[in-house]
């Protein structure tokens, strides 16, 4: 069933019909004009990416704004990232229609406040209204009876966000760089062409396609690892880039055709931009801390609201410059930052752009190969991947176990042979993560917005990483079964 969190709406495409689609957007109209952040004749801008099911949840999703008194306007198909900035420079509510990363029979909304995303205490606010929303006009087969005609896209809102990096730096900064760009059908497909070939790259697009693919940065396909290292070679470049389906989370891959994890890629964007205080996930990489790169260090539970609330405390503590990262690569910037020849405003929301431009403008600078920069960190590796179409309550279920008082025996005969026996810890804080002596760390934990078991590894090398991914993978299919549930 569809459902609605922090993430926003997120559900099955025949599910999110336009009644569903309808009521939950009048619902958070409605929790807006209690907080005065929304009345008639204010404006809230809807935005959307390339999936299919896209400019029919816009259509509902329009028709709701404009029957309760506000001034809907269409940013067009652009990054979530960018539609956010907008909203929140202008003071006004936004709603992105994107499923991100989930397969793509789903689909979903994403919600923003005038000055940031939903937070948790946000949740309960908007779902007591939805009870009370009137029904919208409907036709005998349950479509909107009146559906509105999208007009054309405003452009203003892509070129803000394209400014945001042009500001910063010289139109230069890439000259020399042949970088490929997989375009697949990332909603920044082209604003990353237009934009690093106004730096001066050479820009090579491949892998284009009109078939909406579902790109998740924290579990790439077989394929494309694949592609990348045939693309590089074939085409000599010096990094291959791209983004998720609606570009909040970045995909980077060096001269050598190797994906960079995303979390690495944050820590090394937060030491470019001379961050003092980081704050990420417990599921990314602990070179963060083994690093001493920067004076605060902050961990979170998984999820953008986290990790905001955590900058947001950050910020009340005296630190200047902050920034936040997941593991699969989405960068946030807590405080405005000074680069180069201009300023970051703060965009507490998850970005792709800004750490791919970051670390291919810090290669030119130095002159050197993308993968130069990961020398300088300790060698702790990472690997991730997820078991879909997992139901939730089963993983919920087997992670509960281990909770009880002897949940470390329990691990470690579950997988103790995999890790060198019972785990020295167990952190509850987001899922299941376990510290085992031999310094791996096996991480399970639910998908907060669809049905997917995720497992998180690390290692000191590469392979170890790999093979314990692939080693726990096997065992948790086996909890598909009723016998084991």
């Amino acid at each position: 069933m569809a459902a609605f969190g922090t993430s926003g709406l997120r559900g099955l495409v025949e599910e999110l019909d336009d009644r569903l689609v309808y009521r939950y957007v009048r619902a958070f109209l409605r929790y807006l004009e209690d907080l005065r952040e929304f009345a008639p004749g204010s404006e809230a801008i809807l935005g959307g990416d390339l999936r299919p099911s896209t400019p029919a949840i816009l259509e509902a999703a329009w028709a709701a704004v404009d029957d309760a008194g506000g001034e809907p306007r269409f940013a067009g198909y652009l990054p979530t990232p960018a539609l956010a900035l907008a909203g929140f420079t202008r003071k006004v509510p936004s709603l992105m229609v994107t499923g991100s990363h989930i397969p793509f029979d789903r689909n979903g909304i994403k919600f923003n406040r005038v000055q940031g995303e939903l937070g948790k205490a946000d949740e309960a606010g908007i779902l007591a209204h939805l009870a009370a929303v009137p029904e919208p006009e409907r036709d005998g087969r349950g479509a909107l009876r009146h559906r509105p005609v999208l007009p054309a896209p405003e452009s203003s809102f892509t070129l803000d966000y394209l400014r945001r990096y042009r500001d910063c730096l010289d139109s230069r900064a890439l000259a020399g760089l042949r970088i490929g760009i997989y375009q697949h059908s990332g909603v920044a497909r082209d604003l990353l062409e237009t934009l690093l070939a106004g730096f001066g790259a050479q820009i090579i697009p491949l892998g284009r396609t009109e078939d909406f693919v579902p790109m998740d940065t924290e579990a790439l396909r077989a394929e494309d690892r694949e592609r990348a290292a045939r693309w590089v070679r074939m085409h000599a470049l010096d990094a291959l880039v791209s983004t998720d389906g609606d570009a909040d989370r970045p995909m980077l891959a060096d001269e050598c055709g190797n994906w960079w994890r995303g979390d690495l890629l944050g820590l090394v964007s937060a030491r470019i931009l001379a961050a003092d205080a980081v704050v990420t996930p417990v599921s990314s990489n602990t070179a963060l801390e083994r690093s001493g790169f920067f004076a605060h260090v902050l961990r979170t539970r998984i999820g953008s609201p986290y990790v905001i609330a955590a900058m947001d405390e950050a910020r009340a503590q005296g630190y200047q410059r902050i920034v936040g990262y997941e593991a699969n690569g989405g960068l946030l910037l807590g405080s405005e930052i000074p680069w180069e020849k201009g300023r970051l405003a703060a965009l507490p929301t998850r970005d792709a752009v800004l750490p791919l431009l970051a670390v291919l403008r810090e290669a030119r600078r130095r002159e050197q190969p993308l993968s130069s920069l990961l020398d300088t960190l300790p060698q702790r590796f990472t690997s991730s991947d997820r078991l879909q179409d997992f139901p939730t309550e089963v993983s919920h279920r087997r992670l509960q176990r281990y909770r009880a008082a002897d949940g470390r025996a329990l691990f470690g005969r579950d997988f103790g042979d995999l890790c060198g026996g019972e785990p020295l810890r167990l952190d509850h804080s987001d899922g299941v993560r376990a510290f085992f002596a031999s310094g791996d760390i096996l991480h399970l934990r639910p998908s907060g917005n669809a049905p997917e078991l995720r497992c998180y590894t690390e290692a000191d090398s590469v392979t170890r990483a790999e093979a314990l991914l692939q080693g726990a993978l096997t065992r948790l299919a086996r909890w598909r079964q009723p016998e084991e549930a």
